[in-house]
Order: structure tokens, then sequence, then C-alpha cells
């Protein structure tokens, strides 16, 4: 565990890249004229890449490891940011938003597992993610916040197209830092197995009762997180706040979810993952009626600061129960069926979300998602994973 803390300052900069990039780039499309629906598709093209390549990538990385993958996603983080900065085009967006969002992926991917393999027991694995869930969420308030403040204030008047070029340089800059924090880690490679029949091993995961249970509760709860980053732009554009504005009530959910999973190690001493899950998805649907009906920007902040509580209590839970209910030679796998499931509504859910919201509003977008978390509380009570799942897949 000694080298934890290198894992997760490799992961704040290059998942902060993608963080501001998810910010800036709606806001540039906004101001080039472009209707929510095509900025839903917009934010689509962050998760479209990992579908179709997270199942392979996480293939890989159980035989690759962490370094090689890690420094793969560092160079097209910053080439897919550069892009933007040099033509600030909505296609050329759009190629950056498939650069930045498949290389985080493929990250994502790398640094979970070589964490689960650090871990000897479950309780480990509960503190570890944990631990490693901070630098998401610092890298959510980091790459707003730092994108916003740039938009308003590095060119000659807010929101000029200079500034968000030099909000985009800025972004490519940070997934550069990555590499110092990760070049010196001990490789951690599970035992070999022959990777024979892809296609049904997949399928055999999908077949476990406790794996779809997972990814279902899995992609409700990453829709939350969607319908969150895509309406906030979108009502903060509608009301006329800033970008910088914008940009904070973001990272005031980032900060909110950041300061959850400090405690979250000391949390996860004494509280099962299931319960933890659970009580997150109630408290998100009864905030997701809420929200909406916030008036003013601080109201929207507030809101952000308790939504940001609850849902950055399960991705960490979640992920210690994947650990636990598949093998350790499979890890990269199980975990790339996770990142393909949950990226597959997220290309479809931003669509939906600017559709709905250009028909009837951005409320009815947050009171249908947080009626169906609601619902889906059932799901995370039955997440109980015991010894026996992980040797049978």
């Amino acid at each position: 565990m000694k080298t934890l803390p290198r894992l997760i300052g490799g992961q704040i900069f290059l998942h902060a890249c993608m963080a501001g990039m998810r910010m800036a780039t709606p806001l540039l499309a906004l101001k080039l004229g472009y209707s929510p629906l095509a900025v839903g598709a917009l934010l689509a093209l962050f998760a479209l890449t990992q579908v179709f390549l997270a199942l392979p990538a996480g293939r890989y990385i159980d035989r690759a490891g962490l370094k090689k993958p890690l420094l793969i996603s560092v160079v097209i983080s910053s080439v897919g940011a550069s892009l933007s900065a040099i033509w600030p085009f909505f296609p050329v967006l759009c190629l950056s938003a498939l650069a930045t969002g498949g290389a985080t992926g493929m990250a994502v991917i790398a640094l979970q597992r070589h964490v689960g393999r650090m871990a000897q027991n479950a309780a480990e694995l509960r503190v570890a993610f944990s631990w490693l869930s901070i630098g998401p969420a610092i890298s959510n308030f980091l790459g707003p916040v730092l994108a916003g403040l740039l938009i308003d204030f590095a060119g000659p008047q807010p929101a000029h197209i200079t500034g968000f070029q030099w909000a985009f340089w800025m972004l490519a800059a940070l997934p550069l830092s990555t590499w110092f924090w990760v070049r010196s880690v001990t490789e951690l490679h599970a035992p070999h197995t022959q990777n024979k029949q892809a296609i049904r091993r997949a399928k055999d995961l999908l077949a476990e009762p406790m794996m779809r249970r997972l990814l279902a509760v899995n992609w409700v709860l990453s829709s939350c997180w969607d319908v969150h980053t895509f309406v906030v732009p979108v009502l903060g554009h509608e009301r006329g706040y800033s970008a910088s504005v914008v940009g904070m009530i973001l990272g005031a959910f980032a900060l909110a979810a950041t300061f959850i999973r400090l405690c979250l190690p000391f949390i996860s001493r004494h509280v099962k993952e299931h319960q933890i899950i659970t009580g997150s998805m109630a408290c998100t649907a009864l905030l997701f009626g809420l929200y909406p009906l916030m008036p003013t920007a601080w109201a929207m902040g507030l809101c952000s600061v308790l939504l940001g509580l609850v849902l950055g209590t399960a991705q960490p839970m979640i992920m210690s129960t994947l650990h636990q209910i598949t093998p350790p030679n499979r890890h990269g796998e199980a975990l790339g069926l996770r990142l393909m499931s949950i990226n597959a509504s997220s290309v479809l859910m931003p669509m939906l979300f600017g559709a709905a919201g250009a028909v009837a509003g951005v409320a009815p977008v947050f009171w249908v998602v947080g009626s169906v978390v609601g619902w889906g509380s059932q799901w995370a009570w039955r997440l109980r994973p015991t010894s026996a799942h992980g040797a049978s897949l």
C-alpha cells in the first residue's frame, strides 16, 4: 500500500484532463450556437470509445500490467486535448472527446486492477478503493474549476475563444504529470492463464446473478453522474451563469465527493458495501427530486455538495464488491466489462437527456432518473458477496 499515494497522484492529473474537457467543450459548443441535443451527443462521445475498447483493454491490461497502458493513455489524452486548443471547432471537439474519454478509460482499468492486486482481503479492498476514489473526486474539482477560470479570464473578455484555447492547452499539459507519479511503481501481475474463448468468458461473467446485479446498480449510479454533468452546464447557460460559476457548481460536487471519500476509509471499517450503496441511492433519489427546484446558483451549489456527498460513497464500494466476486486473473476483464456496460449507457443517455431537455426541460430529466435510482436501491441491498463467488467464475 506504500505506492497508493503515487497511483492516486497519477490518476488525478490524467482524469482532470477529461473532467475539464467535459465541462469546457459543452460550453464552447453552446457558444458556437449548437443545441442541447448536439451538446448531449458531444458528451456521449467521451464514453463511446470505452464502449468498444474497455473489454479488449481489460484483457490487454491483464497481460501488460500497469505502466505500458498508462503511458499510452497519457499520450492519447494529451494529444486529444491539444487538438481542440489548435482547432476550436465542433468536429475537433468531438475528436478530443473520443481521445480523452478512451485514454481515461484505459488508465482507470489499469489503476483499479493494480490496486485490487495490492489488497489482501475484503477489508483492505474497501479501504484501498476508498483512498483511490479520492483521485477522481479531486480531478473533478481541479479540471472544471481551472478550465472555467481560464475561459473567463485568459481571453480578452469572458468566454472568448482565446480563453477556451488556453483552457484546452492547460488540460493537455495535465496528463504529462501522470508518468512522473507512476514510473517507479512495481508491477503486480496476476498468475498467467490462457486467454481462450474470450467471447464465452465475457458471457460467463454475465451469467453470474451477482455480477448482473452489480452492473445494474453501477449503471444507475453512473447515469446520476451523467445527468448532473450534462444538466448543470445547460441549466447554467439557460440562467445566464458564467463559465466560472458553472465550473464552481461542478467543482463543489467534486469537492464534496472528495471530502466523503477522505472519510470513507474509516466509515468502511464499520459498514458493509451493500449498506453504503443502498443509502447512497436512496439519498440521491431525494436530492434529484429537489435539484431542479433550486432557484439560484448558491442553492444549486448546496444541492451539488449534498449530491457529491452521497454519490461519492458508492463507486469505491462497487469496486470492492467486484474484486470479491471475480478471480484475480480476470480482474482486468471484469473491470473492462463494467466500464463497457456503463459507458454504453453513457453514450445513449446524454443524447436522451438532450432530447428530453429540448422538449420538456431539464426538471423532468432529474425526476425520472431520481425515480429510477430510488427504485433500483433494492438491487443494492442484495449485493452481499461471499467467498464462493470469485472461485465459481
